[in-house]
């Protein structure tokens, strides 16, 4: 399964090939530079508007969307090897990414799955941001997002399964204000962001059509589920988010991971 295109950020070209790999493997990032770099939340080197993983100097950008393709469609352990410094951003959604799992033969393994099941309440809080793991028999996922207007307050609530991943979830497309590109840019972000692979919204409202009236929201569940993935286990319980963003998932996957194993050397998150 291999994919191109430019990084929203970087807009420099990238390829992704995605390959099976061995039970008990995990999703495993295998940079140009021979590094590879697990995907799990000790890992992650920065936050801000994209999550990123490194080790030993270097880095892959913006995987959040490709992880969550891969974590809500059932795959739980390949290879990625990447050609360049961030995932292709696509049409800024996980749709290219979901169809195309979707349309490989995907392979069962002779191990089960690795499940982090949840026994007790666990609260995450970075400012007015709020993340709650409660106890469930399967995943779900309640989110409540807060923008300023034109976007709003929107609410989205479902339970993750490749199924309703694909048709209400893996859709849904980056976004951002008109008034913010300028700065983004000067700060080396959103190079490769154009209207065709980003939601952006001006006074008046998006710039272009919404694929759903409450996109914007779903598109953050796309994030918190590729996010998630970085758990390195099918996590097994309720998710409540309220205003979450990337930092505040790395903050609660890093402490779920303690309760599967005793955790790898971590780095800062920027």
């Amino acid at each position: 399964m291999r994919f191109e295109g430019v990084g929203v950020h970087t807009g420099a070209t990238s390829r992704v090939e995605v390959a099976p790999a061995p039970p008990g493997s995990g999703i495993v990032f295998l940079l140009a530079e021979g590094v590879r770099i697990p995907a799990t939340a000790e890992f992650v080197t920065e936050t801000a508007r994209a999550t990123v993983l490194g080790q030993h100097g270097a880095t892959v950008s913006t995987i959040e969307h490709l992880m969550a393709a891969l974590f809500a469609m059932g795959i739980d352990n390949a290879t990625v090897t990447v050609s360049g410094p961030e995932i292709p951003v696509m049409d800024g959604s996980a749709r290219e990414f979901a169809e195309g799992i979707a349309q490989c033969e995907v392979v069962a393994q002779n191990e089960m799955r690795k499940r982090l099941v949840i026994t007790a309440p666990h609260f995450f809080r970075d400012g007015d941001r709020t993340l709650v793991v409660l106890p469930a028999s399967r995943l779900r996922v309640r989110f409540l997002a807060d923008f300023a207007p034109p976007i709003g307050t929107q609410f989205f609530d479902s339970e993750v399964t490749p199924e309703r991943f694909r048709d209400e979830i893996a859709g849904a497309r980056t976004f951002g204000y008109l008034h913010e590109v300028e700065a983004l840019r000067k700060r080396g972000l959103a190079q490769g962001g154009t209207l065709e692979n980003a939601v952006v919204f001006g006074p008046e409202g998006p710039l272009t059509p919404l694929r759903w009236p409450d996109e914007v929201v779903r598109h953050k569940v796309l994030d918190l589920l590729g996010d998630l993935a970085l758990i390195g286990a099918y996590p097994q319980c309720e998710v409540i988010a309220i205003k979450s963003g990337h930092r505040l998932h790395c903050i609660a996957t890093r402490e779920l991971r303690k309760m599967l194993a005793p955790p790898l050397p971590s780095v800062n998150v920027q």
